[in-house]
């Protein structure tokens, strides 16, 4: 289905709501019109008529799941083998992470979007706020990915993450880049493409290119993307040249906010929380990259109880949010030793706070079934074995729905994938086999 002005009818499946007030709907159906939910109604009242029909029955009718942190380029690293081991964080960013961006080209870019996008549609992933660094092929970067995520037919909020690691010159191609890229989505008529400000961490930004890059966002009225507090580093670092902890001087640069995203705050204290909490800035939790980087677990019960926005990433880990959510409530258990901690705090991660972050940077309501919202929707094969109703329903996303297949994928009225079936008008195949010779090319530079 690619005309999103064709009328679409879900008929007759369990309908999730989600949202500030989640429901369990039992045969109902849902209209949807020019890419909006127009109706939700009991089955056996619907009397509309649309262009496609759809059988939800036996399955349920759920928002597409949102992404908080990505990086799409990180799929290129897949699989590699001779990589030095390394004890540290930072050593993994100088043997890995940066050779990798450095190696890439802006039809890597493209590719390494395309496998994750397409892998997010088969797994019901609809939103994805990405952050990007490929610091020898800058210009034009965001495009080559908006491409892949319009061919894809999904929604996406991109950065370019400005850096001083790899000089000024580089450094201020950043800047421009994102510029560049946010005055194109604010001229473009695509509504599923977003922009945001990105810069890497506090400890690879010098004062003068971080007031440059701050001047230049508030400017055109943007948010900001960042990686905060990840590791103990950036910390040491920061404290050690800047004479303030991370949070503290990004508040100083005005770079928190409530349209800004810092990811990660592992290593935050009272006053930084307050901070975050204070002007509204979400946090993008990832457990699972976390963990294998043994950089710690963010104390996310804290932080959630102080009245920080805490959203959830997978910076690239996986693109099945259902998984990351899992893992991120055994990191709670197991950090606050308590079997029973944040159950309800995790799960609004994903279900409550990732929806509010994508209707704020959208502009409309998205990762709730209403009528007026996005129709960013997914049906997934479940049949409850235990009741099934208004509170149960957190209990089966965790432990049942988690692990249930996606059937179909729906992102902005458009059909993606149905009977687990894609639909997208692209040369699959050719896609994987020419991201296997350009991943193949990489490695060899990288080498």
């Amino acid at each position: 289905m690619k005309n999103p002005q064709t009328t679409l009818l879900i008929r007759n499946g369990t309908v999730i709501t989600l949202g500030n007030n989640p429901r369990v709907l039992p045969n109902h159906s849902v209209l949807i019109e020019q890419g909006i939910i127009s109706a939700i109604m009991p089955d056996s009242e619907c009397t509309a008529h649309a262009d496609i029909e759809i059988s939800a029955a036996g399955k349920l009718v759920m928002p597409g799941y949102i992404n908080a942190h990505m990086h799409f380029y990180s799929t290129f690293a897949r699989g590699m083998y001779w990589l030095e081991a390394v004890p540290d964080f930072p050593g993994k960013l100088r043997t890995l992470w940066w050779k990798l961006d450095k190696a890439l080209t802006l039809e890597d870019c493209r590719y390494s979007a395309y496998i994750a996008l397409i892998e997010a549609i088969r797994h019901g992933t609809t939103t994805f706020i990405d952050h990007h660094a490929s610091p020898l092929a800058v210009r034009g970067s965001l495009s080559a990915i908006a491409q892949a995520v319009t061919d894809c037919r999904l929604r996406a909020c991109l950065c370019y993450e400005v850096s001083d690691r790899d000089g000024e010159q580089v450094a201020q191609e950043g800047i421009d880049e994102n510029i560049n890229f946010l005055q194109e989505c604010n001229r473009s008529e695509a509504n599923l493409l977003r922009a945001l400000f990105g810069l890497h961490a506090s400890f690879t930004l010098t004062d003068a290119t971080l007031q440059r890059a701050a001047s230049a966002g508030i400017q055109v009225g943007a948010g900001f993307h960042i990686h905060a507090a990840e590791a103990v580093a950036d910390q040491t670092i920061t404290q050690n040249k800047y004479g303030k902890r991370v949070i503290e001087r990004l508040h100083d640069f005005s770079i928190l906010g409530e349209q800004s995203i810092a990811a990660h705050c592992v290593h935050v204290n009272d006053k930084e929380i307050e901070l975050l909490a204070e002007t509204g800035t979400y946090v993008a939790h990832n457990p699972q990259s976390n963990l294998n980087n043994a950089v710690g677990i963010m104390d996310m019960l804290k932080l959630s109880q102080a009245g920080v926005q805490v959203v959830l990433g997978t910076d690239a880990m996986t693109v099945k949010m259902p998984e990351e959510l899992r893992v991120a409530l055994w990191c709670q258990h197991l950090r606050n030793d308590d079997a029973s901690a944040a159950f309800i705090e995790t799960v609004n991660t994903l279900f409550v706070n990732n929806a509010k972050l994508a209707s704020n940077l959208w502009n409309q309501k998205i990762g709730e079934l209403t009528e007026g919202a996005a129709a960013d929707i997914i049906l997934v094969d479940y049949d409850p074995p235990t009741p099934f109703n208004n509170e149960t329903l957190f209990g089966h996303l965790v432990f049942g729905i988690a692990n249930a297949a996606v059937d179909t994928t729906i992102v902005n009225g458009n059909i993606l994938m149905r009977n687990k079936q894609l639909t997208l008008d692209l040369d699959l195949e050719g896609i994987v086999a020419k991201s296997r010779e350009l991943s193949q090319i990489l490695w060899q530079k990288m080498q």
